[in-house]
């Protein structure tokens, strides 16, 4: 059994790695919205299990890691529609879901409270009020491959 002041040190320590992986993870979704992104494959690649990786973002950053990705993948699809230089089929794609057009106008609506058509209209026509970033909090849903998160075991 170990000094209690030594454990104290390798758990902070031990923490501090696994802001750092979670920061990396972040990161990547940051540049690597548009691409198909899994939590078991972001897991793998911070070397963290899913579920712990679920967790602790989630505990770090108020959203699970899917939640974290929608909302950039939604918030560059309004910057894109603000342009008003692509129809919503095509900022649809560009952000990441073209598999799942339907996904993307529920999402979309779900966190900026109007549907991406009327987002573009308002942006070609009355851009004022209109806006910037995602005003709602995380989506409701959820997906299977992501753990709840729990509160993290210190001792």
């Amino acid at each position: 059994m170990c000094h209690p002041a030594l454990r104290r040190a390798l758990i902070a320590a031990q923490h501090l790695r696994d802001l750092a992986r979670l920061r990396r993870v972040r990161d990547r979704i940051d540049r690597e919205y548009a691409r198909p992104l899994d939590v078991e494959e972001l897991a793998r690649a911070a070397g963290m299990a899913p579920g712990r990786l679920s967790g602790q973002f989630r505990l770090a950053y108020s959203a699970s890691p899917y939640a974290y990705l929608t909302t950039r993948r939604v918030e560059r699809a309004m910057a894109l529609l603000r342009l008003g230089d692509l129809e919503v089929a095509e900022v649809c794609r560009a952000v990441g879901w073209a598999a799942s057009p339907g996904v993307f106008r529920e999402r979309f609506t779900e966190l900026v409270g109007m549907d991406p058509d009327t987002y573009l209209q308002r942006a070609v026509t009355a851009p004022d009020g209109l806006p910037w970033r995602v005003t709602r909090p995380d989506p409701v849903s959820s997906r299977n491959e992501e753990a709840t998160a729990t509160e993290p075991q210190l001792a």
